[in-house]
């Protein structure tokens, strides 16, 4: 093995954690052909691949839980994936001491691993922990990929994510979304007075925080791109405004005081603009800009209907939202500055709150028909739309940052007294078969996925 003489010092907005990143290459056995080990995600529903994901190797008593700790987290992300199948660590023969140099590649094949992680960590001088994960092609017998962390050990979880990340991309071509982070509105107390606060918390529901107090109603919160700031609508004093919050700081601001209720806002691209819908005083509402910087508002749109849920393409240069100016409730694109407005849901039912893919090539929408909601998917164009879940009540879809995970709530049925209900957060993969519940304290609903940390060098 060699070390790459090039390490790389990095903070991440995130957590505002150092982070130094260093590329691990391998020396290849004369002979050994390049690993071709991966999942072709494009083809729909695919048999998850076995991979060992091995406990590291600690040889400080004191931070060894780290060693057990760090790898479930990394299998429980993987296995979350619906693309892996993270074989029983009580099978693995070969201890973590005994991987030092490298693997025993029988032993792994033996247990049928496709795919083997392992790892080290070491305790520093000045307190901080050094992980370093190397990611292992079994049948070809060589690394394909491996990374150090050297952070806090508070930070444990994160780097945690990070390794998901890094393991899933090298798979399947394709980045992670483990390093991400939710913000949702957290709601306790009866039905008939209902306590709504923002509240953020890891991908996997880990790291839980509250971002209000409880004493106004909040309602979609939104992340900005740079994940610093979320735009909400709150009730303060029983009138609706828009707010930004960062979340670093705690700082909030109205983002302008509106004649009329305004609900829904969101946030362009670039993080320059908020796009949100106004309610006008013949009952319609309509959609309007907000340039942050300037505060100059723009209408896009000038019908005598219920024009709501706007949502920008992830290149700034169009908008979905939906309106009933057509006699139901439909999907509409139109270009940012308002014109070329055109109708692209056309089958049966009511359509609502659609949301672009961030990698452009989806929409996805809330679609009701016979009492029933689905979360379902279609191309700009209208074209291919594909139902990937349905129930009695489920809405408010957002996608994790590759683009190929959708989270949404549910809502259960309760009985005639209101008994039962219950609203939850889900989330299902663009196959329609990965349908996983995600867990958290309290009730939840209005999910927002977070980008990808950036990094700054």
């Amino acid at each position: 093995m060699m070390t790459l003489a090039l390490t790389r010092t990095l903070t991440r907005l995130r957590y505002g954690v150092l982070l130094a990143l260093t590329l691990l290459i391998p020396t290849l056995s004369p002979g050994v052909a390049r690993a071709e080990l991966q999942i072709d995600i494009t083809q729909g529903n695919v048999n998850p691949l076995p991979i060992a994901i091995a406990n590291f190797y600690v040889p400080d008593a004191a931070t060894g839980h780290f060693g057990n700790d760090i790898p479930a987290v990394v299998r429980a992300d993987l296995e979350r994936s619906g693309l892996f199948k993270p074989l029983d660590p009580t099978s693995f023969i070969q201890a973590p001491a005994a991987m030092q140099v490298q693997p025993n590649f029988q032993d792994w094949r033996v247990i049928n691993a496709q795919a083997l992680v392992t790892g080290d960590i070491t305790a520093q001088p000045d307190g901080q922990l050094k992980v370093e994960f190397r990611l292992w092609d079994v049948y070809a017998q060589q690394q394909m990929t491996g990374l150090v962390y050297v952070t806090a050990p508070a930070n444990w979880r994160r780097v945690a994510h990070l390794i998901s990340d890094a393991i899933y991309k090298r798979i399947t071509g394709e980045d992670g979304y483990f390093d991400t982070r939710i913000v949702y509105v957290a709601e306790s107390g009866p039905l008939t007075h209902r306590v709504k606060r923002l509240a953020i918390m890891d991908q996997d529901g880990y790291n839980q925080r509250y971002l209000t107090n409880g004493a106004s109603l909040v309602l979609t919160p939104r992340f900005s791109p740079n994940q610093q700031e979320i735009t909400y609508l709150s009730y303060y004093g029983n009138r609706p405004r828009v707010y930004l919050l960062n979340i670093d700081t705690g700082q909030q601001e109205v983002v302008g005081d509106f004649s009329g209720m305004t609900f829904a806002p969101r946030f362009s691209p670039d993080g320059n603009t908020v796009v949100m819908s106004m309610a006008e005083p013949d009952g319609s509402s309509n959609i309007f800009t907000m340039d942050l910087r300037s505060r100059r508002v723009s209408r896009l749109t000038r019908e005598p209907s219920i024009n709501t849920s706007p949502c920008y393409s992830p290149d700034g240069k169009e908008i979905a939202f939906n309106s009933d100016r057509g006699g139901s409730q439909q999907l509409y694109v139109m270009n940012a500055d308002g014109s070329n407005q055109h109708r692209i849901s056309f089958g049966q039912g009511r359509y609502a709150t659609p949301v672009w893919s961030p990698r452009g090539d989806l929409v996805a929408f809330t679609k009701i028909l016979d009492g029933t909601f689905s979360i379902g998917v279609m191309h700009p164009d209208g074209s291919g739309e594909r139902l990937l879940d349905h129930s009695y009540l489920e809405e408010g879809p957002t996608w994790a940052p590759n683009g190929r995970v959708i989270m949404f709530y549910r809502e259960t049925q309760g009985d005639a007294h209101g008994r039962g209900v219950h609203d939850q957060l889900w989330s299902v993969d663009l196959t329609g078969y990965n349908l996983r519940e995600v867990i958290t304290p309290t009730d939840a609903s209005d999910p927002a996925w977070s980008p990808l940390s950036p990094l700054i060098h």
